[in-house]
């Protein structure tokens, strides 16, 4: 797949302000779970990339995993070729392809294909499962498909030492099956490996758990999606501005046929309550803040006093500017979008990803004045346009 080429509507990078880290702090970029719609974060960090914006901190969930580790697991100078490379070994093969262009039930006969054949350099038929679903596998034979092929592309397009450099440093986030918390495994804190980034996307049934020392591990998606949680809960918490890419959109018309029920109850089961979980966020941030403006009231011999000096670390001064970029609907999707690994899919996503970054880079809300008392503050892009919070 070649790169999007830059037309009227490709080039709005080239009107980008610039990005005061010092001002900002952190670049952050926090990729959402969503198979083939993964190709809209391609064209997000291919937009940053080109106007000298790297991410200091990965986080990704399922695919938005994937594309992490290609990131982080990379050089600068060679990450968007990964990207691209990956994408490639993904996208349909050429009979999928040609199938996919026939009249009526092209589309649907290359995505059945897909379901029966897999998909080449991520996924193939597990034999065994055919043998029944009460034949007892084991838990990492257990899925409908093996995942081999993906750890082979994976080993082959990332290396381990990068991954832990911290440049960028990398979270991923996976279901402890056991427990069913979400953990979020992070380079800061530990070494990771191709397993890391398998476990994050081994979404059940279809592909079968990763054990990682005595846990086995699922789809993060699973219990969220959204793994921008893993921004507001660090510690020592930082400023910064956080690009949030949203494969799945919480807002949709209503359904009108039982098709269209399967393709919202998709949207909404993996946004995984992102504006409720933003909104949140926004309160408590906004509660440190005030807490810190109390504290800075107070008299100074009170301000010394020990429980005084416990209440004040409750407070929070840094400021997160939070950028939230969704995924728009291709026409003629359904439910099945995110297994649409035609070439065409990938390319109009990628562009898409692209083009959205662009006009936000170009009109950089983040430079605007804000409420000081405001630690939170959320930048919402929707088919082009932006709403200031």
């Amino acid at each position: 797949m070649n790169a999007p080429i830059k037309s009227e509507t490709l080039a709005a990078a080239e009107g980008a302000v610039p990005i005061d880290r010092k001002k900002l702090g952190q670049i952050v970029l926090v990729l959402q779970g969503g198979g083939a719609l993964g190709a809209y974060q391609a064209g997000v960090y291919q937009a940053l990339q080109e106007v000298g914006v790297e991410p200091d901190w990965v986080i990704g969930t399922s695919i938005g995993a994937v594309n992490a580790s290609l990131i982080a697991g990379n050089p600068p100078d060679m990450r968007l070729e990964r990207l691209r490379e990956f994408w490639d070994r993904v996208r349909h093969n050429p009979f999928a392809q040609m199938l996919g262009t026939a009249p009526f039930l092209g589309p649907w006969a290359a995505n059945a294909l897909t379901i029966s054949a897999g998909v080449r350099g991520f996924f193939e038929p597990n034999p065994w499962a055919f043998a029944g679903v009460k034949i007892p596998l084991g838990a990492e034979l257990a899925g409908y498909y093996s995942t081999r092929p993906l750890e082979h592309t994976l080993e082959k397009l990332t290396d381990e030492k990068l991954l832990n450099s911290g440049r960028p440093r990398l979270t991923v986030g996976a279901a402890n099956l056991k427990t069913a918390e979400m953990r979020y495994f992070d380079s800061r804190d530990m070494p990771l490996t191709v397993t890391h980034i398998m476990a994050s996307g081994a979404l059940p049934p279809a592909f079968p758990a990763i054990r990682i020392g005595e846990d086995l591990y699922w789809d993060g998606g699973i219990l969220s999606n959204t793994p921008v949680e893993a921004v507001f809960d660090d510690y020592p918490r930082r400023s910064g501005l956080v690009f949030a890419v949203h494969m799945w959109n919480p807002n949709g018309p209503e359904p009108k046929t039982i098709w269209d029920v399967m393709a919202r109850q998709k949207d909404l089961q993996y946004s995984s309550r992102a504006v409720s979980h933003i909104a949140r966020q926004r309160q408590i941030h906004k509660l440190r803040h005030v807490i810190s403006e109390l504290v800075q009231k107070l008299p100074d011999e009170m301000r010394k006093m020990p429980d005084v000096d416990d209440l004040a670390g409750y407070g929070c001064r840094t400021r997160m500017h939070v950028v939230r970029l969704v995924s728009p609907p291709l026409a003629g999707e359904d439910h099945s979008k995110d297994i649409d690994f035609s070439a065409s899919g990938i390319r109009l996503r990628w562009e898409a990803g692209y083009t959205d970054t662009a006009k936000v880079l170009a009109q950089a809300p983040w430079a605007s004045d804000v409420d000081p008392l405001e630690g939170f503050i959320l930048h919402e892009t929707e088919a082009g346009r932006m709403k200031f919070d």
